[in-house]
């Protein structure tokens, strides 16, 4: 059963009016004037009062979803050595889906990780697209001097999303989280020579 009230609506001289000529009272230009009218009792489609979620409110969800925090891997395993590159990588998983109701809707949201920044521990910082891979098909490494080093990872997160099943459409934002941090140790190898005969 729909109620509506009248709208305040702009008349000569500045005066307002209203459609049914319900004296405004001097009312502005918009103001709800009058007593609240019932409509008829019947099936109203009310689609128009309850919209699709849009992109920027399913960001907004997005923004809040518990997604991965990215491990920090790195070869050789342990302490490291000057002069032998550590590589970086991640085994986590960079893609998830997740289920939101969002006012009744049913929005599916794939979120991927589309940038991995490495924070080296000795100020600097790599950027991929990758989350790298172990020796042999490395792809980010890193030099060292000799002393103690605490490196993590930002992952950057993008997404796309369907509502009840619709078409997919990008989510318009990006959102990041902090993996946990890894300590080690660059070692400075020496030569030693020793007498064979000892």
């Amino acid at each position: 059963m729909p109620e509506q009230r009248r709208l305040a609506l702009s008349g000569p001289d500045g005066t307002t009016v209203t459609q049914d000529g319900f004296p405004t009272g001097g009312a502005p230009v918009g103001t709800p004037v009058g007593p609240w009218i019932t409509g008829n009792r019947a099936c109203i489609d009310v689609t128009a009062l309850n919209p699709p979620p849009s992109p920027d409110e399913v960001f907004r969800f997005f923004q809040t979803l518990p997604l991965p925090q990215l491990a920090t891997r790195q070869q050789p395993p342990g302490d490291a050595l000057v002069g032998l590159p550590v590589i970086f990588f991640t085994d986590s998983p960079t893609t998830q889906t997740f289920t939101v109701d969002i006012r009744g809707f049913t929005v599916t949201i794939t979120a991927g990780a589309t940038a991995f920044t490495w924070h080296t521990g000795d100020g600097t910082d790599l950027t991929t697209t990758d989350p790298g891979a172990p020796y042999p098909d490395h792809t980010v490494t890193h030099d060292y001097r000799s002393g103690t080093y605490t490196a993590s990872l930002t992952t950057t997160w993008g997404a796309t999303f369907s509502v009840d099943g619709g078409a997919s459409v990008e989510v318009p934002g990006t959102t990041t989280t902090e993996g946990p941090p890894v300590t080690f140790d660059v070692l400075q190898a020496r030569s030693v020579l020793t007498n064979p005969f000892d």
